[in-house]
């Protein structure tokens, strides 16, 4: 991995963009896409997209989504202890003992600590981490207290984590899920600007917002463009890990490649494309079946308006929303590559019929 694309993948993964508070994310983003491409702009939600070739009738997106998971003050207590309901699909579990940032409206970031008491407290029954027992701890003593702070209902809170590589293979961060995607798509676009292709439409290179809470970046976006195909990049779950079941989760792995996906909402012509692709490259790739959706900004670019010729590339992950979710290089290379040779392979006006 190149200096310049290892410091944005840890300055992008150490920001804070939080569901429907991506700003401080896409403006890194941007500014190490607006290199390699012709054109920028973002949505009114603040969905970023990056257009190389620009004005070509036929329309290819690439996207992965910018958001993360992060929770909400929903209640101050007179004592100065903050409780907290989901931004996205946060985990109550493993929030007990972990630090964390809680954003006020002016940028200010207050330090806390998610409480809990001591395992020889907490007599017969151990109290089940839930909403209703959750609560940050900021040093405060009273509420009047935390609101001269800058705190209130609805200030963002997220785990402190940054990013590191627990061993020359394995990276480690808060937020791949799915910073790393948005990384994996700019790295196509560098390739594409280094290696001089001119390409017969125009790529919109999209990083979405507000997928964690419904697909919603990516269901306003692709109505914006409009486009006749559209290549997702996500996580997925390593199912090597402890405690899965891959008779009902699947097989993938870490180290073994990007996954592809199969299910009604990709379309089989498509995939075949990029399963070709692999073939040809020589890039080791898993597969995975989808039951009724992928739970990807896949579903929204699919059933977009009149349809979208849709497709997941997906990058095997350890530990899914927590702290150290947990990922390979040789994978993430993988995933760049095989979105960038399927890209640079389409023709103009590969319109992938389904007969």
């Amino acid at each position: 991995m190149e200096k310049s694309s290892k410091d944005f993948l840890h300055r992008y993964l150490d920001n804070v963009s939080p569901t429907g508070f991506e700003s401080s994310g896409q403006k890194i983003w941007l500014n190490y896409l607006k290199s390699f491409i012709d054109e920028e702009f973002v949505d009114v939600y603040g969905t970023a997209v990056g257009v190389i070739n620009p004005g070509k009738d036929f329309k290819v997106v690439i996207e992965a989504h910018a958001d993360e998971i992060s929770w909400f003050v929903n209640y101050i207590t007179d004592d100065g202890y903050l409780y907290v309901i989901r931004n996205g699909g946060s985990d109550f579990q493993i929030a007990p003992s972990m630090r964390c940032h809680v954003y006020t409206e002016n940028g200010e970031v207050i330090k806390g600590v998610f409480g809990w008491p001591a395992v020889h407290v907490r007599h017969d029954k151990n109290p089940e981490a839930k909403q209703e027992n959750i609560f940050i701890d900021i040093g405060c003593s009273s509420k009047e207290e935390v609101e001269k702070r800058g705190i209130h209902i609805g200030s963002v809170a997220v785990f402190e984590a940054n990013s590191e590589w627990l061993t020359d293979d394995y990276l480690i961060a808060r937020a791949l899920d799915n910073r790393i995607g948005g990384f994996m798509i700019a790295e196509v676009a560098r390739k594409i600007k280094e290696n001089n292709i001119e390409l017969p439409f125009s790529l919109y290179v999209v990083n979405s917002v507000q997928e964690e809470i419904g697909l919603r970046g990516a269901e306003m976006i692709s109505r914006r463009i409009n486009p006749d195909v559209a290549i997702v990049t996500d996580v997925t779950h390593d199912t090597y890990s402890p405690l899965y079941n891959k008779k009902k989760q699947g097989d993938c792995k870490c180290g073994r490649g990007p996954v592809v996906s199969y299910g009604p909402a990709v379309q089989n012509n498509l995939l075949k494309h990029i399963i070709d692709t692999s073939k040809e490259k020589e890039i080791s790739i898993q597969r995975t079946a989808a039951s009724r959706s992928t739970g990807t900004d896949t579903d929204a670019f699919a059933y977009s308006a009149s349809g979208v010729a849709s497709a997941l590339i997906s990058l095997p992950l350890k530990y899914m929303h927590t702290t150290v979710e947990m990922v390979h290089k040789d994978d993430i290379q993988g995933c760049i590559d095989l979105i960038y040779y399927s890209v640079i392979g389409l023709e103009s006006g590969q319109r992938f019929n389904y007969l």
